[in-house]
């Protein structure tokens, strides 16, 4: 199906016929991580690849337009030879991969018993892929963090965010209808039932992320896709009126702030950067509130990131 779907976005010259068919795409490919029984990775592919990547297509088709422009003829035959090697030989460096699910494969046999045996003893979430992402690997989630903020950098420096008009609230327009879609009762009348349980469960996600599936990432991205739903339903301008872009563009910065912060106290209590055991007398409670208060930075950083992408692709699209 997989498969399909791509050849299927391939062949299509509507694009907004594409973007849902690439929506279809994550969503069968959150299917197989539940299959895989990897439910955080499949949490974040619905958010992220379903959810938000469908809306951020879907407002840059409202700058490039909703058909293909026809391609000029050119000669396929290299790039074709080229991937077709290129697939041989990652085809034949698979059959030195173990079995699926084998026991004795090096992946079960190197970390992965000390995660599970020991992660509860040492960190104490029961979620024990809270406990390698915040804690055993806090130092690599603390660079991806860092990612996401430049490429929010880079993303708004290309969609020239940086002149002087850009942030600035707008009006409302004369025409309320050119702004928002706020005249279709039905889209306004199931807006208004999801907003308020969404934002919940966004916060429920953020919260909980230590006991099951979810965290900073996935609370971050359903927060700004209900930001984005009531943009898309009542207009930007009241969207901007909640959320001052001015204002908003500092907290993907204050999200990675308060992270590295955490890590700067625990060197100041005596520890090493990030270790949160340090920042309580008891380590297991410095544990749980460490990964709660970085957990929060990842949230804030994420969704004022795509809020703040959100509003830029909206004013070049007006």
């Amino acid at each position: 199906m997989l498969v399909a779907t791509v050849v299927i976005i391939v062949k299509l010259d509507r694009l907004m016929t594409a973007v849902m068919m690439m929506g279809f795409f994550s969503l069968l490919s959150s299917c197989i991580f539940m299959i895989l029984d990897a439910v955080d990775v499949a949490f974040t592919e619905a958010a992220v690849g379903a959810g938000a990547s469908t809306i951020f297509f879907l407002a840059a088709l409202a700058i490039v337009g909703h058909t293909s422009k026809k391609r000029t003829r050119q000669r396929t035959i290299l790039p074709l030879a080229m991937v077709t090697c290129i697939g041989i030989v990652l085809i034949y460096a698979t059959f030195d991969m173990p079995r699926f699910g084998t026991a004795d494969a090096p992946i079960q046999q190197h970390v992965t018993p000390r995660y599970i045996n020991d992660s509860a003893d040492e960190v104490g979430p029961p979620n024990i892929v809270t406990s390698v992402l915040a804690s055993y690997r806090g130092y690599d989630t603390f660079g991806e963090a860092g990612v996401v903020f430049t490429a929010f950098i880079g993303v708004l420096l290309l969609l020239g965010a940086g002149t002087r008009q850009s942030g600035l609230e707008r009006p409302a327009p004369p025409n309320t209808q050119v702004e928002s879609m706020r005249q279709k009762i039905i889209l306004r009348e199931v807006a208004d039932l999801l907003i308020a349980p969404v934002l919940v469960f966004a916060l429920y996600v953020q919260w909980h992320g230590d006991f099951g599936p979810g965290g900073g990432f996935q609370a971050g991205v359903i927060f700004a896709s209900v930001i984005v739903l009531y943009a898309l339903i009542y207009g930007i301008v009241p969207a901007q009126q909640l959320f001052p872009p001015r204002k908003l563009a500092y907290f993907p910065a204050l999200g990675w702030l308060l992270y590295g912060g955490v890590g700067i106290v625990s060197m100041i209590k005596g520890g090493n950067f990030l270790d949160y055991g340090a920042l309580m007398t008891d380590p297991h409670d410095g544990q749980h509130y460490g990964i709660l208060i970085i957990e929060l930075g990842i949230g804030i950083t994420v969704a004022a990131v795509m809020i703040n992408i959100f509003f830029s692709l909206s004013e070049r699209s007006l």
